[in-house]
């Protein structure tokens, strides 16, 4: 086919017309394997990566399906050599895997016993492997199951861990509407009155991504008898459980957290839950005592302030990861139960030293939970070698679709910079520069108009600097909650907004991650980590909850016109973009 949206080049990169009357729909289909890296207004760039190709392997797409979605969105003619280039790369998955042999232990084997041979000679490999068991089998010391399959990523062949787990220590547990049936026959729980028993998706009032930001029912009488898990959860699980470990790719507000406590119920074993902060731990923690037969005193929390090992431990990556004189002081966590399952939340911020330690813990059962695999440091190749790859992921646009998550609008407002700011800005450098722009006084006024046009709507305004925050809540008439508000007044701050008595709350980059505010239907951002993916891709999170009124979410984000602020701007609404999202851009 041609006359497509694409076009598909020899570098691995692809161009998609973005006013081509099959541009969203080429553009869903082509993100499974490959990544936006530009986004202009009228041709998108993606890049084709080994990386891409072996995560899309690895959750159920082979090269045929890849060479078809090239094909049949192109413009013009494909280059052969590169449809040969993905088929190669993409059939370099599964020739290298590890077992458990009854026999020798763990072994890596390979259907191509010269590539072995030849990876065998590599220097990188040295100290990593034993013996030799036959031409296409060597013994794998089990210490080094981690960092093996790192190097060998690295040396451009991924290697698929199918040498199982430890079954852990056995814990008994269960969702908790597996416990309690409802007494509807209907399977509302409410004798069939329209609008008293679960959402239309049928997943119940109260069904939402508690850890990643949301949580609260926001309806009256909830009852976690009244829920069931939703068909793209349950086929998470499935998929999560029927392979190796890895990671789930889902939408802020698509239920993430339900999938964690579901996939623990189903191996029934004890649990390390690895979160960002402490408000999140309390978060998982309330969640997985509502959804499921958990009780209080199966449920640890360690994080600074307490140290509890329980049969559900839930620890921060601060704590994992605090040093003293050179060494890590909560290491013994990591062996202080005999651990069956280890769920790392929001994965694309897992900092450095926990994939280090993350390579200790290959024999347990890993699932990685997260939004997004793009991580600003890069490390995405050890998200997939050492937790695992994408085992699932659903396009936002579709949860969307299916009334799961609430449909969006983003815009991009551009301001300009005050004519007595110009020479300062262009004698600036660096971080220095782009907080000159970001925090420019021109967006005050503009943020007035945009909440004044959204008179009946709960609103957050988000951003990076402190000082540009409490000038827009005094211009507001707003409270302001960074990281410096003391927990007990940020959770009154945050119950008022989820009331209703708080309309507008002006809020620092501590709203990226584990804030329970469904209520919240507008974001405005004023600024951001200079070009965070990720930052955006979570900040639009925080108002697609399902609203009771079906309310559709908007995202803002004010950027100052012609300078760097603009350009970083740019570089963030790429992932929103690859996801299907579209921005339509306005000068105020």
């Amino acid at each position: 086919m041609t006359g497509g949206p694409l076009i598909v080049q020899s570098d691995r990169t692809v161009l998609l017309e973005s006013d081509h009357p099959d541009a969203a729909e080429a553009a869903i289909a082509i993100a499974p394997f490959a990544q936006l890296s530009k986004t202009p207004e009228h041709v998108h760039t993606y890049t084709i990566t080994p990386l891409g190709l072996w995560n899309a392997r690895a959750s159920g797409h082979d090269a045929e399906s890849v060479v078809d979605v090239l094909l049949d969105y192109a413009k013009h003619p494909v280059p052969h050599a590169l449809l040969l280039d993905i088929v190669d790369v993409m059939d370099r998955w599964g020739v290298l895997t590890l077992h458990q042999s009854p026999v020798h232990g763990l072994v890596l084997e390979s259907t191509d016993a010269a590539l072995l041979a030849h990876l065998l000679e590599q220097p990188d490999l040295a100290g990593k492997t034993g013996s030799r068991i036959d031409e296409a089998t060597v013994t794998v010391h089990p210490s080094e199951r981690g960092e093996l399959k790192h190097v060998l990523l690295k040396l451009g062949h991924p290697v698929a861990d199918r040498a199982g787990y430890v079954d852990g220590e056995a814990h008994r547990m269960a969702l908790a509407h597996e416990s309690h049936e409802p007494d509807g026959a209907d399977g509302t729980g409410t004798g069939g009155i329209p609008g008293a028993g679960p959402d239309a998706d049928g997943t119940g009032p109260g069904q939402t991504d508690t850890a990643s930001g949301a949580g609260s029912s926001g309806a009256a009488g909830d009852d976690p008898q009244a829920w069931s898990l939703r068909p793209y959860q349950q086929r998470a699980v499935d998929t999560f459980l029927a392979g190796e470990s890895g990671v789930v790719v889902l939408p802020c507000g698509a239920g993430k957290t339900i999938v964690g406590a579901a996939a623990m119920a189903r191996v029934s074993t004890t649990t390390l839950i690895l979160v960002t902060n402490s408000v999140s731990a309390k978060q998982w923690k309330a969640e997985l005592l509502r959804r499921t037969t958990l009780t209080e005193d199966e449920i640890g929390e360690y994080s600074g302030s307490v140290k509890e090992i329980r049969p559900v431990t839930i620890a921060t990556y601060q704590v994992l990861t605090t040093r003293r004189k050179g060494s890590y002081l909560h290491l013994e966590l990591l062996d202080a139960r005999d651990w069956g399952l280890v769920v790392y939340d929001e994965v694309h911020l897992l900092p450095a030293p926990v994939f280090r330690l993350t390579a200790s813990l290959q024999a347990r059962r890993r699932l990685g939970l997260t939004a997004t695999l793009v991580r600003e440091d890069g490390r995405e190749d050890e998200v997939f070698s050492l937790i695992g790859p994408k085992q699932f992921e659903v396009p936002w646009k579709e949860i969307e679709r299916d009334g799961f998550i609430a449909s969006a609008t983003c815009h991009e407002i551009r301001v300009p910079l005050a004519s007595d700011m110009r020479r300062a800005y262009g004698s600036a450098e660096g971080e220095d520069r782009y907080r000159m722009a970001a925090t420019a006084d021109t967006k005050v006024p503009v943020v007035r108009q945009l909440v004044a046009e959204h008179p009946e709507s709960q609103i957050l305004v988000i951003g990076q600097y402190i000082d540009q925050l409490e000038e827009l809540g005094e211009a507001l008439g707003a409270p302001v909650l960074t990281g410096k508000t003391p927990e007990r007044e940020r959770e009154e701050l945050y119950a008022d907004f989820r009331a209703g008595r708080v309309r507008v709350l002006v809020v620092s980059k501590v709203a990226n991650f584990s804030v329970d505010l469904p209520e919240a239907s507008v974001a405005i951002q004023v600024s951001g980590a200079f070009g965070s993916r990720q930052e955006e891709a979570q900040r639009l999170g925080r108002i697609l909850r399902p609203k009771a009124h079906a309310e559709a979410a908007t995202f803002y984000t004010v950027v100052t016109a012609d300078t760097v602020d603009e350009r970083f701007a740019g570089h963030r609404r790429r992932f929103l973009t690859e996801q299907g999202y579209a921005y339509t851009i306005e000068t105020r």
